[in-house]
């Protein structure tokens, strides 16, 4: 946020200094930005690119202090931009819909102030099991340990409202994407759901490849149907064959995904700024992720306003005089 700090010298009594004073009396509008974004899971794919947002924000804006904080991401960062813990926070669009909405896991909790300040990837639900579990669909799930990501995470909300309208009821075991991997390489739970980067796997999903063989299921047609009629904000990519090594090509759930604020945490200016200074230093963004070099930053942004997820009106200036 910019705050103005108004500096006046002290008055002197005689006449000459009173002059001085009068002339030395000065205001000083300086920017004090202290924008602090609510990311994710340290150890996810979303957290490295966070970091590399905080670099092209300060380029563009280089009297702010830019930080970025490890959290639960999309249902923890809402509920920290309610308490003012941040001032920009990982959401996904379907969450955050669910926010405004007052659905969901914020039932009576709205929040209705709630907006895009720019989208910065499209990104895959992994649906990911070990590959001797026996399970080839998401109904095989029925009764298994299984972890449906981050406590408080857009694929955790997804996974869970995905799977309670379809009637399916893992045994559900809670915890951090640590957790979740330490467990599947124990063979105390059978898989996890995770948001990868754009289409493609997270690192965590990388790492239990190394060593534990896994697979991927979807969704079937008439499952697709149904969650695509009940849950505002998600489609439906195929991922193909071999997506990983012997995988057979599946439907997966994709949400846009983007750094959200409430209207009274940031002004219309600094949005307008923090948009325009992820889109002129993407290219720092682009090389943490580099599927990100065909991500259209603008088109997105304002899909997920299309979707019901409004943009801050500063951000929202930014995004149209865009050609």
């Amino acid at each position: 946020m910019i705050k103005c700090r108004w500096l006046t010298a002290p008055v002197s009594c005689s006449a000459f200094g009173l002059l001085l004073s009068l002339t030395a009396a000065s205001s000083v509008c300086a920017q004090t930005n202290a924008i602090t974004l609510g990311s994710t899971n340290a150890t996810s794919s979303h957290y490295a690119v966070s970091v590399a947002m905080s670099k092209a924000i300060k380029a563009g804006m280089p009297n702010a202090n830019v930080s970025v904080i490890e959290t639960g991401a999309s249902v923890d960062n809402i509920r920290r931009l309610v308490r003012g813990e941040v001032n920009l926070g990982l959401v996904a669009v379907d969450t955050g819909i669910q926010a405004i909405d007052g659905t969901g896991v914020f039932k009576d909790k709205a929040v209705k102030d709630l907006v895009a300040v720019y989208a910065y990837d499209v990104s895959v639900l992994n649906i990911a099991v070990r590959a001797d579990s026996g399970i080839n669909n998401i109904k095989d799930l029925e009764g298994r340990k299984f972890n449906a990501g981050i406590r408080g995470s857009g694929a955790e909300v997804l996974t869970r409202e995905a799977f309670t309208m379809l009637g399916i009821k893992p045994d559900w075991a809670p915890g951090t994407v640590q957790d979740a991997v330490e467990a599947i390489q124990n063979r105390q739970v059978v898989g996890y759901s995770k948001y990868g980067p754009g289409i493609g796997i997270d690192a965590t999903l990388r790492e239990l490849l190394t060593a534990t063989p896994m697979r991927l299921i979807g969704f079937t047609p008439e499952q697709e149907k149904e969650v695509l009629a009940r849950l505002k904000g998600v489609d439906f990519k195929m991922l193909p064959e071999n997506f990983i090594p012997g995988q057979n090509s599946i439907a997966a759930p994709v949400v846009p995904i983007v750094y959200a604020t409430r209207l009274g945490s940031l002004d219309n200016d600094t949005a307008y700024t923090v948009a325009k200074s992820i889109y002129e230093n993407r290219q720092t963004l682009i090389e943490t992720w580099p599927h990100l070099k065909d991500f259209d930053f603008k088109q997105q942004s304002l899909r997920a306003e299309q979707l019901g997820f409004p943009l801050h009106p500063g951000a929202k200036r930014f995004w149209e005089s865009l050609k």
